[in-house]
């Protein structure tokens, strides 16, 4: 999967999604729309882990809210890059895979 072609993706779906419910996608919601999708990220690893109520899920439906949580986070960490202009490819590039001979 392209990162770029990932981004312009969500990047049109979002809009679309804002347009919808007249959300104002400024500098701060970025920011915290990303803090509130880790949140429910967390929240369901607590309930993976046995360490918050279940809210009478399955296993399996925990499991599979959890993933899409961390799409979720994934896909808000591509908005707020892409609203900030960083090059997410160059950053890692240069953060991470230039460690590969550590």
């Amino acid at each position: 999967m392209d990162v770029n072609w990932l981004s312009e993706e969500v990047e049109r779906i979002s809009q679309v999604y804002a347009e919808k419910f007249e959300i104002e996608r400024d500098d701060a919601w970025f920011v915290l729309k990303l803090q509130e999708e880790v949140g429910e990220m967390i929240q369901c690893y607590l309930m993976l882990a046995g360490k918050a109520r279940t809210k009478g899920m399955s296993a399996e439906e925990i499991q599979a809210a959890f993933r899409k949580e961390v799409a979720d986070v994934f896909c808000h960490t591509l908005l707020l890059a892409r609203f900030y202009g960083v090059d997410l490819e160059k950053e890692v590039e240069e953060k991470w895979l230039s460690l590969r001979n550590i």
